[in-house]
């Protein structure tokens, strides 16, 4: 059975030595009297949470997975997981990021975003049951009226009731203008709705008392395409003047997907037949509301993997200790014993410290980009709340695609520390590998998450956002360029954040001569600018170890970060080289393939 420890020293580390969140919060009147010991004690609390109540349920709800009562619609999940909701409910735990206008506790979104991240590690089919409800509830509380807001953002907030998103059809998955669910308009200002959605995520079950659909449909007059789509709140009952639930509503639940994990979370094929349901923002302008969704979801998703590295880390680590095989090439390490435990293998060492270090520099982006979420929405400055907007939409899919398949070599590679035992079920390791597969697939896949990043976020604007990450990049390396000690973390992104603006333009031009010059160039380039970022705060981490040990303290933590990020640069950040030079082949030896894919 695998074993889990909130990673919560680094959790302190990251927010407190690295990012001094406190002194940002003191800028922000909502959060000005939000404390260190606040945030490390709730943290505390949710870790054993995470620990001691859902990842008990981790394995058995993988085995026991969703039932679906095809007769009645109904959907039952896995033993514990509703009793588990309970006390997340009762904890107080949904609440821990909302407004408290709606019975929020109101506290930091980074401080969730730990949480959440605790919760992935030690569960992540079950955490995303509360984890969608939070993107719905953004979305209406960004583009609800107020009536909308004081009928449903109460209950989603105390968790009582939950949320999913519904986009996909079908017959079309991303591509989102070609999706067929028609909305007709009613006589009382109400909607009927009509059609079929496919991998909604938490779509029916039996955990919480309503479920809130946000759903994506056609009015009977809109426009072709994206531009004609609209957003419609459709509870799975109806609610009553006075809060309380009324009638079944047309929406139900068609079948359960049969997946390669997360088969604790249904995943669900729904039908729309004749649903009620009231719009949300304008007519034709969907898209505006369901984006501050989907971006939520993305920087989920890339927690989701965030916490399936961690995890899987932390049990690969403990194996490596405990397990003998073969004697130590350099000779042997442990004499009262009939082999060395495998630790003392290089390779194997490359396996931990590549899950460790894209775990922490992972943890220390998400961090960066829940501060960042936080300024745009709470910083009473209208620049630094632009600003933050700016680069946290340059940063998000980074967050999704490099966290994800950073994720993906993290959790194969810890299963490869198990050997075959890594490919039994009781081990616990080939499930983090299963349920993190889908984070590269789900919420845009990470292929789209780099078209995104190379042609809207950084194209679309002239590189002028990479500029000013560049400028973030330049200030450390002035502030720390005639340090020896910096020197082997602070050249690589020096000559890295030089290259970028060349690399960028070439692309960029090939791209304004044909188009399928950015589709081809787009993942390798993601990835480069993926270790541009962690590479950034991989530096910045070890400036502060640095400090720490040249100031006489001798706290072990601080030598183990050095550690991580000398390994890091050596044997992770250098891929930038041959992604540039594959990135740079162009898109012939990819199109210019009709007979070899005929």
């Amino acid at each position: 059975m695998p074993t889990y420890n909130p990673p919560l020293r680094d959790m302190q580390f990251v927010m407190h030595e690295l990012l001094n969140v406190c002194d940002d919060f003191k800028a922000m009147p909502v959060h000005a009297e939000i404390d260190a010991d606040t945030i490390n004690a709730v943290l505390e609390e949710g870790g054993k949470f995470a620990k001691d109540v859902i990842f008990p349920l981790n394995i058995s709800g993988d085995t026991e997975g969703c039932q679906i009562d095809q007769s009645t619609h109904v959907v039952t999940t896995p033993s514990g997981f509703k009793e588990a909701y309970d006390q997340y409910v009762e904890g107080g735990w949904a609440a821990l990021g909302c407004d408290p206008a709606y019975g929020g506790q109101g506290l930091p979104l980074v401080v969730n975003q730990m949480f959440y991240e605790m919760l992935n590690s030690t569960n992540q089919a079950w955490t995303m049951y509360p984890g969608l409800t939070h993107g719905a509830y953004a979305a209406l509380h960004a583009h609800g009226t107020e009536a909308q807001k004081q009928t449903y953002l109460h209950k989603m907030t105390s968790g009582e009731w939950t949320g999913t998103m519904c986009l996909t059809e079908p017959h079309c998955g991303t591509d989102l203008g070609l999706m067929r669910t028609k909305a007709e308009a009613q006589a009382d200002g109400t909607f009927k709705i009509t059609g079929n959605k496919i991998f909604i995520s938490a779509g029916e079950h039996d955990m919480a008392g309503n479920i809130i659909h946000l759903v994506l449909a056609r009015l009977t007059d809109a426009p072709a395409g994206i531009k004609g789509v609209s957003l419609f709140i459709v509870p799975k009952f109806m609610v009553n003047a006075d809060g309380t639930l009324g009638a079944r509503n047309g929406i139900y639940c068609g079948g359960l997907e049969h997946k390669m994990g997360i088969h604790g979370n249904a995943t669900a094929q729904m039908v729309l037949d004749g649903a009620i349901g009231t719009m949300v923002g304008q007519p034709n302008k969907g898209m505006n509301a369901m984006f501050v969704m989907m971006n939520a979801a993305r920087l989920g998703v890339g927690n989701q993997s965030l916490g399936l590295t961690e995890v899987a880390f932390q049990n690969a680590l403990a194996y490596a200790k405990d397990r003998i095989q073969m004697r130590s090439l350099s000779g042997t390490k442990a004499k009262d014993l009939a082999a060395d435990p495998i630790i003392v293998h290089p390779d194997v060492r490359k396996m931990l410290l590549t899950a460790k270090a894209y775990a922490e520099g992972g943890r220390a982006l998400s961090a960066h980009c829940a501060m960042l979420l936080e300024k745009e929405i709470n910083h009473p400055d209208e620049k630094v709340r632009k600003d933050a907007g700016e680069m946290l939409a340059m940063l998000t899919p980074i967050v999704k695609a490099f966290i994800t398949d950073n994720g993906h070599i993290s959790t194969n590679a810890c299963m490869q520390v198990f050997g075959g035992h890594g490919f039994i079920k009781e081990w616990g390791m080939e499930q983090f590998v299963r349920d993190n597969r889908i984070n590269m697939i789900y919420e845009g896949t990470n292929t789209i998450q780099s078209l995104d990043l190379l042609g809207r976020k950084i194209l679309g604007n002239n590189g002028a956002t990479l500029k000013k990450f560049g400028k973030l990049v330049g200030k450390l390396v002035e502030e720390e360029g005639v340090n020896e000690k910096m020197a082997e973390f602070i050249t690589p992104i020096a000559v890295l954040g030089e290259q970028m603006t060349k690399f960028t333009t070439e692309i960029g031009f090939k791209g304004f001569q044909n188009p399928d010059e950015v589709g081809a160039a787009a993942v390798d380039y993601l990835r480069v600018a993926g270790h541009l970022v962690f590479g950034y705060f991989w530096a910045r981490m070890a400036q502060v170890a640095l400090r720490e040990i040249a100031a006489g303290n001798t706290d072990q933590f601080y030598l183990a970060k050095l550690q991580t990020a000398r390994f890091y640069f050596a044997k992770l950040f250098p891929e930038t080289a041959t992604l540039m030079r594959t990135a740079r082949t162009g898109s012939k030896v990819l199109m210019d393939t009709d007979a070899a894919l005929a």
